[in-house]
């Protein structure tokens, strides 16, 4: 296509340069600093940010590799459990139903997975021994970056050898859990190893590996709603009595919606062990020109187990059938305690090229290729304890399942005498990724290890390729105006769907073809020495994903269907923002408002059996708020500092053709209010004390806000966690650690129970 010409013309006319999916050079990041010690407005950064150093981190619990994002403003991350695979993120004007809206990068290496409904970032690829900072930056104002920017980018960066380095740690987390009739303890265990050199002659390597067992607590609970599940708190009749068994241990409560509900037993407790192995190479050709190469390898073997709170006469254990209990009646569905299995490898490799230029042209070139090689989820279609001998079942595989990205990009940064004389930092570049989706589910009659005849299956590509351009126009020494321009071509092909029926489904669809341009605008103004106010405006252009067109899944109980015709999200952004250094201290606020057309999301309708959740777009979706984000040092006594993020918003359905009765209410999962405030005192070079509060109101979950009752499992409740951190270097190189999370045991929900209070320990040993 004419796109591609022109990229590739683009390419050959202009020095190259790159970062995958944009990600900045180092001549572009070099003036983000962490906040409290903050440095002007970097021109080719229009979009506000926030980072964090792997010192600053110390001060804070960090078992999985999401955890460094916690703490971020307008920031939440749904970890679920220790060695959650689904740690989604969530930002001010979006929530973890939008996943398509966080962009996550590994050094320059896009590691967003957009294959799944709830697939998060492949946080697996990141080895925590190797964290050396992580950037965000907020919303659609740079060119830079794709379409998935309107919500948050971001970049986590591991640290290159300087000499010989290696490092170990051990850790040790221990959750103490009470729900229902459920009380463990659960315990995951850790261990995280680096070693890395560079050598006299430019080349360098770093070798990194980790380990972690970690059991989780239950996702789910066996349950019946009156008036939504079929048959539940029926009176027992004459007829059915006989067939019905008298159990004890059922447990009643109100759902989300406050309806009546009858909860059976805990589901979903996953035991899952995982290693990752990263491998990166390097070689400094010149001072001025560096290969680098990645080859990840990440495995999880995770068992999920259930448990049945019933018990007949004799007090043998009740997993499934029609029940009675006083003068209510359920049934119990075969495969409401069904176990399941999971088998998976994935790896990725990258390369990159690049010049390191103080001043004049730059470039690089970024290629990275990201495969699940093997996937295998084996689900039970009986309960335990039969499951656990064998029977039918259904075998899910994803092998082949992927995606790839190429990019160049070329930057041209004038010297500070020229910046300061209205000369312009430019950027150029092209970019290319590919999503490829292969999902099949066969029969099996032994789902522990056989697979027999088709069940259903989806497949689907999609591609977008871009061009982007920008320019920041250092006015005068006072003014500063960036510029910006992207273009992208999606398409969609090799698009199909079959599940077997009642009904029967098999679709092959046709090919798509869309055009986006995307201008961007940012003036930032140095009213005084500490002060400077910007104003941004960007649209964003979010082009639906290969499992938003193509995916989906049929059981006995439920169907999700995807749509293969889903419009772009398309969101005008603009943002107002001031902030202010003098001395010690440091603040930023930021007024904004994004205007999204054609939002996507699933909606299920539950009028209907099996219930059906169907991908669709909703017309207008309006979020506007404020953000105040500040830190001060050295607070009262040398050492102690403070900080933290405040973010009011307001985010409301503006026009819905499809379910007009949605207008007027609030966006899913967006808090209207949500706080949070870290202190951290470092008495001496051997300890730091850290603290982190995180405070988030309750937002809905519903798409007409019918869910009253959002402080029980199935809701989404409010967020109040306290956080404390300890870390001790008793002996050179060695360094104890010892926190807890969640102090004060403050229950919360995000649909799944979110982690109750743990306490966590680390021995780490270092030389660098």
């Amino acid at each position: 296509m004419q796109l591609h010409r022109i990229a590739l013309a683009v390419a050959a006319a202009f020095p190259l340069s790159v970062l995958a999916q944009g990600i900045a050079t180092e001549a572009q990041l070099k003036t983000v600093q962490v906040a409290g010690s903050r440095a002007p407005l970097d021109p080719n950064l229009p979009s506000n940010t926030a980072s964090k150093t792997a010192e600053q981190l110390r001060e804070q619990n960090i078992y999985n590799p999401e955890d460094i994002a916690v703490n971020l403003p307008s920031t939440s991350v749904r970890k679920r459990y220790m060695g959650d695979r689904n740690a989604n993120v969530a930002g001010r004007s979006y929530g973890t139903l939008q996943p398509g809206r966080a962009l996550v990068y590994l050094d320059g290496y896009l590691i967003s997975n957009f294959l799944g409904r709830f697939d998060a970032p492949r946080w697996n690829m990141v080895n925590v021994e190797a964290i050396e900072r992580v950037d965000a930056l907020y919303g659609p104002f740079s060119a830079i970056y794709p379409g998935n920017s309107i919500g948050t980018t971001l970049i986590v960066t591991e640290r290159k050898p300087k000499g010989l380095e290696a490092s170990a740690s051990i850790k040790l987390n221990q959750q103490g859990f009470n729900e229902y009739a459920t009380s463990e303890n659960y315990t995951s265990k850790q261990f995280s190893g680096r070693i890395a050199a560079r050598t006299d002659s430019g080349l360098w390597y770093a070798l990194s590996m980790q380990h972690q067992n970690s059991q989780g607590h239950p996702m789910g609970y066996a349950n019946a709603v009156r008036g939504s599940t079929a048959g539940a708190f029926a009176t027992p009749t004459v007829s059915s009595t006989a067939a019905a068994k008298a159990v004890t241990g059922i447990l009643y409560d109100r759902d989300a919606q406050s309806r009546d509900r009858a909860v059976f037993g805990a589901t979903g407790i996953d035991h899952n062990k995982q290693d990752t192995v990263n491998i990166r190479l390097g070689y400094e050709i010149s001072a001025t020109q560096e290969i680098e190469a990645r080859v990840s390898w990440w495995h999880d073997d995770s068992t999920v187990r259930n448990t049945t709170y019933l018990r007949d006469a004799a007090g043998n254990p009740v997993w499934s059938g029609l029940v009675k209990d006083g003068s209510r009646q359920f049934t119990v569905a075969a495969d409401a305690f069904a176990p399941s299995q999971r088998d998976e490898t994935h790896r990725q490799l990258g390369a990159t090229w690049k010049t390191k230029n103080t001043k004049g042209w730059n470039a690089s070139v970024v290629a990275t290729d990201y495969q699940i090689v093997n996937d295998a989820a084996r689900q039970a279609t009986l309960a335990q304890p039969l499951a656990d001998l064998g029977g039918a079942g259904t075998v899910t595989r994803r092998d082949g399942t992927g995606w790839n990205t190429f990019e160049v990009q070329t930057t041209y940064t004038p010297s500070e005498s020229d910046f300061g004389n209205g000369r312009h930092a430019l950027v150029f570049g092209l970019h290319r990724n590919q999503y490829k989706l292969e999902n099949v589910v066969n029969n099996a009659t032994d789902w522990r290890n056989n697979e027999t005849t088709l069940n259903q299956n989806y497949y689907g590509k999609t591609t977008i390729t871009a061009l982007y351009a920008q320019d920041a126009w250092k006015i005068n020494p006072d003014w500063m105006l960036t510029t910006g321009l992207r273009f992208e071509n999606f398409e969609s092909a090799d698009g199909s769907q079959f599940f077997a029926g009642p009904p029967v489904a098999a679709n092959a669809f046709p090919s798509r073809s869309i055009t986006a341009t995307s201008p961007k605008l940012s003036l930032a103004w140095a009213a005084t020495d500490d002060i400077t106010v910007k104003t941004s405006l960007g649209r964003g252009v979010r082009f639906p994903n290969v499992d938003e067109l193509f995916n989906g899944t049929k059981t006995g109980a439920s169907i999700t269907t995807s749509d293969p015709n889903l419009r772009p999200e398309v969101s005008d952004s603009v943002e107002l923002s001031a902030e202010r250094e003098w001395g010690t201290h440091w603040i930023r606020a930021s007024l904004f408002r994004d205007d999204v057309t054609d939002t996507i999301l699933r909606q299920t309708d539950a009028t209907v059996t099996p219930t059906v959740t169907r991908v669709s777009n909703v017309d207008r979706v309006l979020t506007q708020g404020l953000e105040l984000v500040w830190s001060t040092r050295d607070v009262g006594v040398k050492g102690f500092d403070l900080g933290g993020s405040f973010t009011w918003t307001d985010a409301e359905v503006k026009a819905n053709a499809a379910n007009p009765a949605q207008v007027g209410k609030k966006w899913l999962r967006i808090p209207a209010q949500r706080y949070t405030l870290q202190a951290s005192y470092r008495p001496n070079a051997a300890w730091v004390l850290g603290a982190a509060y995180r405070w988030a109101s309750s937002p809905f979950n519903t798409e007409l806000n019918i869910d009253n009752n959002p402080d029980t499992f199935g809701g989404v409740s409010s967020v109040s966690q306290l956080d404390l951190k300890a870390s001790w270097k008793f002996a050179k190189h060695w360094e104890w650690g010892v926190g807890i999370n969640n102090v004060a045991n403050r229950p919360a929900w995000q649909s799944h129970t979110m982690p109750q209070r743990s306490v966590q320990t680390e021995l780490r040993y270092s030389l660098l």
